[in-house]
C-alpha cells in the first residue's frame, strides 16, 4: 500500500485528495496531510485522512510526498523536510515556478520529483494537469502520479523546462475565462436580461464550445466560421474583438503569467 501525504490542504490539496478518493478503492492508498490551519486538517477527516503534526512527520511517513503550498512558504517547507527525504520517496510539486533542480538542491542530488501545473477546477473533477518529472522517476511512479490527477480532470505531459510557460495556458486561464464570462454577464444585465439566465446560458455556451474544441474535428479557425454568417450579428461582434485586438492581449497576459513564473522560480 502507498503512503501518500499532503503538505498543505487549501483549496487544491483538497480537491486532489477528494479526486482520489472519489477514484481509488479501500485499502489502495494511505493518506496522509499536514496543514498550519487545523481547520484544513479537520474537513479532510470525512475521506479518512490521517493529520500530521509536522511537514518532518509526513516526509518520513509518505512514499509519495505533495507539496501544495505557495511559492514563498516552500523555503521553509524544504528546511523543514530535507533531511527526511530519502532517494526512495517521490516528490510532487504543484508550485508554480519551483524546479526539480531547486527541490534537489534542497533534499538530494538524486531526488524524485514530478512538477504539476493543475487548475481549480479538480474540485468538481473537471481539471486540467499538466506533468513533468526529472530523470530519477521511475516510468511506475509517473503513472502513479498521472492516474492520481487523472481522478479529477484530464491530465498532459509536457517537457520540464515549459513548466512555467504551461500556467497560462491551464493554470492561470481559468481566471481569464471568468473575467470573459462577467462581461457577458454584465452586458446581459445592462439590458435588462437576468443575470441568473444569462450565467446559465453562458455557462453551457463555454461547455458546448469546449466540446466541439475536443471533440468536433474542426480547426479553432473553422469553428469560428462555422457560427459567422456573412453580414450576420456574429461578424458584426468579432469585427469589435478584432478591433480591440482581444488575440493580442490575451498573448500579453500570458507572457506577464510567464514572466511572474520566472520570478517565482527557484
Amino acid at each position: 500500500m502507498a503512503a501518500v501525504g499532503f503538505i498543505g490542504a487549501g483549496n487544491m490539496g483538497y480537491a486532489i485528495i477528494k479526486g482520489i478518493c472519489g477514484s481509488i478503492k479501500d485499502g489502495d492508498l494511505s493518506l496522509y496531510a499536514y496543514d498550519v490551519a487545523a481547520v484544513a486538517l479537520e474537513r479532510l477527516t470525512e475521506f479518512g485522512v490521517k493529520p500530521c503534526s509536522s511537514e518532518a512527520e509526513l516526509a518520513e511517513k509518505c512514499d509519495y510526498i505533495f507539496l501544495a503550498v505557495k511559492p514563498q512558504q516552500l523555503d521553509t517547507v524544504m528546511d523543514n523536510i530535507g533531511g527526511a527525504v530519502t532517494k526512495d520517496k517521490v516528490i510532487i510539486s504543484i508550485c508554480a515556478g519551483i524546479t526539480a533542480d531547486y527541490i534537489c538542491s534542497k533534499t538530494l542530488p538524486e531526488a524524485k520529483v514530478v512538477l504539476v501545473m493543475p487548475n481549480t477546477p479538480l474540485l468538481l473533477g473537471e481539471g486540467a494537469s499538466a506533468l513533468s518529472r526529472n530523470g530519477n522517476v521511475s516510468d511506475g511512479e509517473f503513472e502513479f502520479v498521472k492516474n492520481i490527477f487523472a481522478s479529477c480532470g484530464k491530465v498532459a505531459v509536457v517537457p520540464e523546462n515549459k513548466m512555467k510557460e504551461i500556467i497560462a495556458v491551464n493554470g492561470s486561464s481559468p481566471a481569464f475565462i471568468y473575467l470573459f464570462a462577467k462581461a457577458f454577464i454584465d452586458y446581459a444585465d445592462s439590458v435588462g436580461i437576468d443575470s441568473g439566465a444569462a450565467k446559465e446560458l453562458f455557462a453551457q455556451s463555454l461547455v458546448g464550445s469546449a466540446k466541439m474544441l475536443t471533440d468536433s474535428g474542426y480547426t479553432v479557425d473553422e469553428l469560428i466560421k462555422m457560427v459567422s454568417s456573412p453580414g450576420g450579428t456574429t461578424l458584426a461582434g468579432l469585427d469589435e474583438l478584432y478591433k480591440g485586438k482581444l488575440e493580442e492581449t490575451v498573448t500579453k497576459a500570458c507572457e506577464s503569467c510567464t514572466r511572474r513564473a520566472y520570478e517565482l522560480s527557484k
